[in-house]
């Protein structure tokens, strides 16, 4: 059985005369004797809406509750995907998460896949019925509807070719593809053709919105290829994949970049064994997850300023949570929102000398300070004023050479 899974994101089905077009795609490769499993998004703005609802009741809404609210988007989009080919005379089904089943952990509102049975879905395909998939979405093994974080469509897709060994699994969205940078910060964006899964998962961590971090994550795991494509015209798309497939590696691939940074800074902590395991176990015990952390130490060694990044949101939440540890003692908070955090990745970097320095002086340049500084083997970040965003995200796509 030849299996191909289609993902559409929310813009691709965000109106009826998308959700006919997107009705063509899948029909083109049911005509080339593919058995097709579709996922979709909810309709663009729809998960949106339903949480400001949900906040308009309780900024603390129910968790358990928060995911039946939300996951109904896209219960109303594979409806219509699914109504829409049965009005042109082919057999479809839609089904929500718990109908498949997809069974996921017990953590509502990020919950991760545990299991999928594919019995039901291998059974109307075999009677050449294609399946309209909500994603986004599962069920516990307590039978509570789960979701698996936003933008974990591509999440349920990338599952789904794993457990029906899929020979392709093509996610459809807005854009040709993975870009060099965000184009609403850089007009000169290019396509990247073809992209390493550490690389994507990299851009995804620090702020390209085209996958979400986790999906990746189960392509790399699982070694499935992932096509990323427009819905709205023909392009060759980008090609996620293993490393070895890429005959030439630019030294950098990509720059991706965030806005919505928060800078903490602890002024005047005691320099002592096991004081930064103490401030950032009730973080860690809140599921605030700490990016960047920088530790100066005084000139008398006595005591050090802990700075570190979180997601604006969490701010209120990290500070009380500092205020109420009587672990550790400092002298006062600092706070900064106006920060965003700037990245260069690539494995090329890994044999090539001297990014670092070419990634500071780029910046130094422009008159543009680095707060933070932080690294891995194919990535090096910045902390940034967010005023600047923009003016560095130029000058380190022409340093290297992404304009061509």
């Amino acid at each position: 059985m030849k299996i191909v899974v289609l993902k559409f994101g929310g813009t691709s089905v965000g109106t009826i005369s998308r959700i006919k077009k997107v009705s063509k795609i899948i029909l083109s490769f049911k005509k080339k004797k593919y058995k097709v499993i579709v996922v979709t998004s909810a309709m663009s703005g729809m998960t949106n809406k339903l949480i400001k609802k949900s906040l308009k009741i309780s900024k603390s809404f129910d968790p358990i509750e928060y995911d039946v609210l939300v996951s109904s988007g896209e219960q109303i989009s594979c409806a219509l995907i699914s109504g829409q080919l049965k009005s042109l005379g082919h057999k479809s089904r839609s089904f929500l998460g718990w109908q498949v089943p997809i069974i996921t952990d017990n953590n509502h509102t990020n919950a991760k896949i545990d299991f999928v049975n594919v019995r039901n879905i291998k059974k109307i395909l075999s009677k050449g019925i294609i399946p309209i998939v909500a994603g986004f979405q599962g069920i516990t093994k307590n039978g509570e509807v789960s979701t698996l974080g936003r933008g974990a469509s591509d999440y349920t897709a990338i599952t789904l070719a794993k457990y029906f060994n899929a020979e392709k699994c093509i996610i459809f969205t807005d854009v040709d593809g993975v870009m060099t940078t965000d184009p609403r910060n850089y007009k000169k964006a290019k396509k990247i053709k073809i992209i390493s899964y550490e690389e994507m998962l990299e851009m995804s961590s620090l702020g390209s919105k085209v996958m979400q971090s986790n999906s990746v994550q189960e392509a790399r795991l699982n070694r499935t290829d992932v096509l990323v494509k427009s819905s709205f015209k023909e392009s060759e798309g980008t090609l996620i994949t293993k490393r070895k497939k890429i005959k030439n590696h630019k030294i950098i691939t990509g720059i991706s970049s965030t806005k919505n940074d928060a800078k903490i800074t602890l002024v005047g902590v005691k320099d002592k064994p096991g004081v930064a395991a103490a401030i950032f176990k009730p973080l860690s015990k809140h599921n605030i997850n700490v990016d960047m952390v920088v530790q100066n130490i005084s000139a008398d060694k006595k005591e050090t300023d802990v700075t570190f990044t979180i997601k604006n949101e969490n701010t209120i939440k990290t500070v009380n949570l500092i205020k109420n540890n009587k672990e550790f003692k400092y002298d006062k908070i600092l706070i900064d929102k106006n920060v965003s955090k700037l990245s260069i990745i690539g494995v090329g970097m890994i044999t090539t000398p001297g990014v670092t320095y070419r990634m500071f002086q780029a910046l130094s340049k422009n008159k543009i300070n680095i707060l933070v500084i932080s690294t891995s083997e194919i990535k090096i970040s910045v902390l940034i004023k967010q005023s600047n965003l923009k003016k560095g995200i130029e000058a380190l796509h022409k340093e290297f050479n992404l304009d061509n």
